[in-house]
């Protein structure tokens, strides 16, 4: 009985000193964190195609320099129109994306139906100019910042109009000259885009073209003779909504 009651203090006391180890040995380690969620990350980098379609407006005026030849000096004045329509074409692309910034380069060509007319301040009100851009090409590069799958950008470049133009005999409608140009200009917009799926996304966009003044030979309607050389300056501003596929893998995972 003595021998029995020994062995139990001796279990009692080892047992004791094993829960105090233990729990001074917790009390020792560093205290750890659950590992962080991880968010996905929406991914801009790659090529892209996409469409767009739009309104927009430009402001054409007009001031006579020459006469079937003669030189008029000081030009004279013909006014200025706003020439308005719808445009809808496409844009093909590429991204890179660091981080959150994001920098691209893409290529634009639009059919346009940009139309407007003004009475002739020079000739009188029997004179009609008509001011019409049938398409533009844009070429520009992009700079942005990316809120996961919602990206604002800045771009600016070339941009390229097809003018034509007309001379109408107000009231009767009939073109007595015609003059016609490809023009170069420079561009600048901003836009919003965001990415609805891994690889689609929707945007809108504005932009301003900065076509300037030049010199346009009209010829008679019939004749192929010189009629007169106008001096047009020439702005644009067009506002598009847009749809994007980017070629890539899925969103990639970040902490």
């Amino acid at each position: 009985m003595k021998r029995f009651a020994l062995a139990a203090s001796v279990l009692s006391v080892l047992s004791i000193s094993a829960a105090s180890a233990y729990a001074a040995d917790l009390a020792a380690r560093p205290y750890t964190k659950a590992p962080p969620m991880m968010m996905a990350a929406y991914d801009w980098s790659g090529f892209y195609v996409g469409v767009n379609g739009g309104y927009g407006s430009s402001s054409n005026c007009w001031n006579v320099d020459n006469i079937a030849g003669t030189p008029v000096v000081p030009g004279a004045p013909e006014g200025c129109s706003r020439a308005n329509g719808g445009t809808a074409g496409g844009q093909i692309g590429y991204r890179w994306q660091a981080g959150a910034l994001v920098a691209g380069l893409e290529a634009q060509g639009n059919w346009a139906d940009l139309s407007g007319s003004n009475l002739s301040l020079a000739f009188g009100p029997g004179v009609t100019n008509q001011s019409k851009i049938d398409a533009f090409g844009l070429f520009t590069g992009q700079f942005g910042y990316a809120w996961n799958n919602a990206l604002l950008y800045v771009k600016s470049g070339i941009a390229v109009t097809d003018d034509n133009y007309k001379g109408i005999t107000t009231g009767l409608g009939t073109a007595f000259d015609a003059g016609k140009e490809t023009r170069a200009g420079f561009a600048a917009g901003v836009g919003l885009e965001y990415g609805f799926t891994p690889n689609w996304s929707l945007a809108v966009e504005y932009d301003h073209f900065f076509m300037f003044e030049n010199g346009v030979s009209f010829t008679a309607v019939g004749g192929g003779a010189l009629s007169r050389i106008e001096d047009i300056h020439q702005d644009v501003d067009l506002v598009t909504a847009r749809i994007n596929y980017r070629f890539g893998g899925p969103v990639v995972a970040r902490y």
